[in-house]
């Protein structure tokens, strides 16, 4: 694996100056982790743009993009979305800015035929990006997301207000946050993956959030929409693959005809999991996302 940010970005860490500022510009450089097959497959298949939900970060599918590479023989670059992780903060946070810094990021690094898998918000970025510049995609991946209008999880507007208290009480330590973090998620390992944005910023004694929490907090009802409201007007022609949690209200049966308009070609596989699909059922998500990128015989 090798650990990348997109040029224009100082390479220091997390406690670099330019992580607390905002960009001016429009296109947003991103953080990167990319992962090389041992084996590269000698079809003629591009990398895997593999893209995170809210809240997450690349870190999230190093295990699962490590095995994407080794099964398939291709290179999986993990990005750190705007607001997210390493890459830059930026005051605007919907869709077509998030498609568009992706975009920016496969000219950056002159990919082609490329593959784009994504999770939750990830997934409705690169259905945006797939609608809006299809011809610099060759097929995606949508993990638990639809492209419809719908509310987030009121979960995800507590968790905002959680991680505002644990930066007003100066927490020294993950625990502490952890303790605070109790009274709005009971679930361990939420908590454990909404803390995994906390960080020591350098020459302080208390620990903040790498993410802008006013940023997303304003974003959250962007979040719930989908940029493109007629598929009558546009659509993806080429394969798509929904991968959705049977537990999960994201994609209920109802918005599969409006995947369909959308995305024509698109296959289902259903995952006995909740949102969280990928980290339940790793193994099961592996399987699928093999079977539908496999060269077909």
């Amino acid at each position: 694996m090798r650990h990348r940010i997109a040029t224009l970005i100082s390479a220091r860490g997390p406690s670099a100056a330019w992580k607390r500022a905002y960009t001016s510009t429009s296109r947003i450089p991103l953080a990167y982790d990319l992962h090389e097959p041992s084996n590269p497959s000698s079809d003629a298949a591009g990398a895997i743009v593999f893209m995170h939900g809210l809240f997450g970060s690349k870190k999230n599918n190093r295990s699962i993009s490590k095995a994407l590479a080794r099964d398939l023989g291709r290179p999986v670059y993990t990005v750190d979305l705007r607001n997210h992780g390493d890459s830059p903060h930026h005051p605007k946070h919907d869709y077509l800015a998030m498609a568009d810094d992706v975009a920016g990021f496969m000219d950056e690094h002159k990919l082609k035929n490329t593959t784009l898998i994504g999770h939750s918000m990830g997934a409705k970025t690169a259905m945006t990006l797939a609608l809006k510049s299809p011809d610099i995609v060759a097929d995606i991946v949508s993990v638990d997301n639809a492209p419809i209008d719908a509310a987030l999880l009121s979960g995800f507007g507590k968790y905002i207000q959680g991680m505002k208290r644990i930066e007003a009480a100066g927490v020294t330590k993950q625990a502490e946050a952890d303790a605070i973090l109790k009274d709005y998620e009971e679930s361990l390992p939420v908590r454990q993956f909404l803390l995994g944005n906390l960080y020591r910023p350098k020459d302080s004694q208390t620990q903040k959030f790498r993410v802008p929490l006013k940023i997303l907090g304003s974003a959250l009802d962007n979040l719930g929409d989908f940029p493109f409201k007629d598929p009558g007007a546009v659509r993806f022609e080429k394969p798509a693959l929904f991968v959705r949690g049977t537990q999960s209200k994201y994609v209920p049966d109802e918005a599969l005809p409006i995947i369909g308009q959308f995305f024509p070609r698109f296959e289902l596989a259903d995952i006995d999991a909740g949102h969280w699909v990928i980290a339940e059922q790793p193994e099961a998500f592996r399987r699928a996302v093999v079977e539908f990128l496999s060269p077909k015989v």
